[in-house]
């Protein structure tokens, strides 16, 4: 069986998709040294590191293919770059936006209970 046919006839969790969401980078890690780490898995597409003081140290690979993406997700898990493990998780826009429209909830909650107290 060819690779390709092989590919498409693997089952992949709902979670992975082509954007890994990396954290725990070292600060003064130039940009070509992360296109050297996460190329040796698969052509990328961009990569966005966060320019924050709340996004500092965390990054967003984008891959060409679903398949490298969990094959560096896989590979680089805990890899030491710079004295610090690596956290890769896949990007879940879904679960972000629940959070915050957890958070809003209950803040609304909240200012209806001080409403009703006074």
């Amino acid at each position: 069986m060819s690779l390709a046919k092989a590919r498409a006839a693997t089952r992949l969790a709902p979670e992975v998709n082509r954007v890994l969401y990396v954290r725990n980078l070292p600060f003064k890690l130039p940009s070509e040294d992360m296109f050297e780490i996460f190329g040796k898995f698969g052509a990328i597409r961009q990569i966005r590191k966060g320019n924050t003081s709340e996004t500092q140290g965390t990054a967003y690979v984008v891959y060409e293919d679903i398949f490298d993406a969990r094959n560096a997700c896989e590979h680089l898990q805990g890899f030491n770059v710079g004295g610090r493990y690596l956290v890769i998780l896949y990007y879940q826009p879904n679960k972000i936006q629940k959070k915050l429209d957890k958070e809003q909830k209950q803040k609304e909650i909240d200012e209806l209970r001080s409403k009703l107290k006074k």
